[in-house]
């Protein structure tokens, strides 16, 4: 329980915890608007320089589990402060890269922070403030991913028309440098609450609810990015859309996502599985719609405003309803909480170019749809699955 007089410092030690989370999601995504840069200062073409967002994600699946049962007893501040230290210096030396395979190399290590930190950051809510503040201060957290989605990408790709791709690594370099400061500053100690090993994920995933909220995320993750990945050459055929007007739907999207991302951990914090039960309908009705309904400019425009709010509610609400389930292996949770999500984003990648390859661009939003339905189907089911534990949830 957190004490009266140290709630005011819990709050501020949550909102670094959120910087954290925006630094290694801005740093994951910096490549997508720079790819062209890259590749053509490095001689390799965009497809070659796109291993730069491939491979931090899958490099963030499997560290997540291994970080967390590396750990140890290890103070939790420590982690995050020399995670976030290791941050700072892959992207200073990612400025400095003379060839494809040195940078890479160095997302690889990009790969080994984004497991560490969000596996470790996804659970700390509970122990920073007092108990009637952890569902606003989890949604403060995650807020880190949507801004960065908003904020930080076109921040960096702004920041690399100005000075260059290599620049805009230094200022990501910088700003890790400083939410590094910002946690050893402002977070208190924080012991394991238990010895963190191996083996607790396997033991973990016998709980019948842990699966199925693990699958839960699949869904929507995948589903997601099968159809997200392609949704700008889905926009291009909008009527009249200029490059000036796929801007501002996509920034209209990323906005939308951060006001989903609290107004989901604001129900959340009453009814998780309630909360994804309507995500996962407004997606299944809105993401196959987009090329269907998205004819012109103005409803183009509200489905993707619909999609923003509807997805940006599914890293807290997801998240949240699976340390529902395990309330004493928190860290082991988000551990396979990051793995699963990486995992999709990939997959889904992977299967809407098959779909678009296959069937056509629709067939992308198509496939994030039947996805998303299935995740509702999933979701209706789910109530009265058997776990390892009895009465430790208290809602969903």
């Amino acid at each position: 329980m957190v004490k009266k007089a140290e709630a005011g410092r819990g709050r501020f030690a949550v909102a670094a915890v959120a910087a954290g989370t925006f630094s290694v999601v801005t740093t994951e995504m910096l490549p997508v608007g720079l790819l062209t840069p890259i590749g053509a200062d490095l001689g390799v073409s965009d497809g070659t320089a796109g291993l730069t967002m491939t491979v931090p994600g899958l490099v963030a699946a499997v560290a997540a589990p291994l970080i967390t049962g590396a750990a140890g007893r290890l103070d939790r501040r420590r982690v995050l402060v020399g995670l976030m230290g290791l941050l700072a210096a892959a992207n200073l030396l990612s400025a400095w890269a003379t060839d494809i395979a040195v940078l890479v190399g160095l997302r690889v290590l990009v790969g080994v922070c984004i497991g560490g930190v969000w596996a470790v950051a996804g659970g700390l809510a509970v122990r920073l403030v007092p108990e009637r503040s952890v569902g606003h201060a989890t949604t403060l957290i995650f807020s880190g991913i949507a801004v960065a989605s908003v904020l930080g990408v076109p921040a960096g790709t702004a920041v690399g028309e100005l000075g260059g791709w290599r620049a805009a690594f230094v200022a990501m370099g910088a700003v890790s440098a400083a939410v590094a400061v910002a946690l050893a500053a402002l977070l208190p100690p924080l012991p394991p609450e238990r010895a963190a090993g191996f083996r607790e994920a396997p033991a973990l995933l016998r709980d019948g609810r842990v699966r199925v909220r693990l699958l839960v995320v699949l869904l929507l993750v995948t589903g997601h990015f099968a159809a997200y990945t392609f949704v700008r050459p889905v926009l291009e055929r909008v009527p009249g859309a200029g490059a000036g007007l796929i801007g501002g739907l996509l920034l209209a999207y990323g906005l939308a996502g951060v006001a989903g991302n609290f107004l989901a951990g604001a129900t959340a914090v009453r009814s998780p599985r309630g909360t994804l039960l309507v995500i996962s309908g407004v997606l299944a009705v809105a993401v196959p719609a987009v090329p269907v309904l998205g004819g012109g400019p103005w409803g183009a425009a509200a489905l993707m405003v619909v999609w923003g709010l509807a997805y940006g509610g599914v890293s807290v609400g997801t998240q949240g309803w699976l340390l529902a389930a395990a309330p004493r292996d928190r860290e082991t949770a988000s551990a396979l909480f990051v793995s699963v999500f990486n995992v999709a984003i990939s997959l889904g990648a992977l299967l809407g170019g098959r779909a678009v390859d296959a069937v056509s661009l629709s067939g992308a939003m198509g496939l994030g749809g039947l996805l998303a339905l299935a995740s509702l189907m999933t979701l209706a089911t789910a109530g009265g699955l058997p776990g390892r534990r009895r009465g430790l949830e208290r809602v969903g």
